[in-house]
């Protein structure tokens, strides 16, 4: 099976041509094309935010999730469901210190949802992966 995808380029803010690839080339553009085309662009658009803020971060599924993983080590997840689209993990450091701008977003212990009509600030996205990284580079 066929579809049309965005190239890494343009996913970080670069304008290119759309290709066509295989789905079989790249499980996270397969898992996002299982999604609706509202949480697909706005689980696309997190994508880029988190890409951007961990260049050196590498994609994978872990899970059944699009996930980032950093040397070696998981970084941070997300995901598509029914109502709402979600980013792991939250961590208590986290959840005080972003309090304010956290209300206007559902959340478990471990994730933050969001809508495809509310999607997460990149300052906030930005903060919640820089922070995940000086938790992966504290623990050694």
């Amino acid at each position: 099976m066929l579809e049309i995808v965005r190239p890494a380029a343009k996913r970080l803010g670069r304008a290119t041509a759309p290709i066509i690839v295989s789905m079989a080339d790249s499980p996270i553009d397969a898992y996002l094309a299982t999604r609706p085309p509202d949480q697909r662009e706005a689980l696309q658009r997190l994508r880029g935010q988190i890409a951007r803020a961990a260049p050196d971060a590498i994609e994978t599924i872990s899970y059944g999730m699009p996930a980032f993983k950093l040397r070696d080590r998981f970084l941070v997840s997300y995901a598509g469901w029914k109502a709402h689209c979600s980013i792991y993990p939250l961590t208590d450091a986290f959840l005080k210190a972003n309090a304010e701008a956290l209300k206007a977003y559902g959340r478990t212990k471990g994730s933050l949802h969001f809508t495809p009509e509310t999607p997460l600030p990149e300052a906030l996205v930005d903060r919640l992966v820089r922070e995940r990284i000086a938790d992966l580079e504290g623990e050694g």
